[in-house]
């Protein structure tokens, strides 16, 4: 067993867990955010994807154990109370959903990408970038035009997003 501590959506959270028990488990069935989706099995698809330490991670590859000490954001703690994060608001926008299961991890994936590409994205780096991603119920066209949305909106150049 393993005891495990970390802030999850900026409240510091703990428990005892098998050694085995995956981050995704911890935070589907511990603390019971079930925004984090699992979806595969494999780390194919991104249904998981979270932010440990400000960095996007797929949390059915990490153990719950290696994010102890660390900062947890997932779907849940995005937006800030009521007002939705840039990037959730654009998804809505620009449809950038349609059954919401790959959502979770398209946002939070797109939120980690416009921070690591503060000058701006085109729809080549969104697509590349969003390999690791699947969405079975869109041609992601509209998740594109969403995370190019939110980077202008972002970057305060929301005239150049349309």
């Amino acid at each position: 067993m393993a005891d495990v501590s970390m802030t999850v959506n900026g409240r510091k959270v703990s428990a005892t867990v098998e050694d085995r028990t995956l981050l995704v488990h911890f935070l589907r069935e511990e603390q019971r955010l079930t925004g984090t989706h699992v979806g595969c099995d494999t780390s194919q698809c991104g249904a998981c994807v979270v932010h440990v330490d400000g960095k996007a991670v797929k949390s059915c590859t990490m153990l719950a154990a290696q994010a102890s000490g660390s900062e947890v954001v997932t779907i849940e703690g995005l937006a800030n109370g009521s007002e939705l994060h840039p990037v959730q608001a654009a998804f809505k926008e620009h449809h950038g959903l349609q059954c919401g299961f790959c959502t979770p991890g398209m946002i939070m994936a797109a939120v980690d990408m416009i921070r690591r590409y503060p000058q701006g994205l085109d729809e080549k780096t969104v697509r590349e970038e969003l390999e690791g991603n699947i969405c079975r119920c869109t041609g992601y066209q509209n998740i594109v035009k969403a995370i190019l949305a939110a980077s202008a909106s972002m970057r305060g150049d929301a005239a150049r997003a349309a």
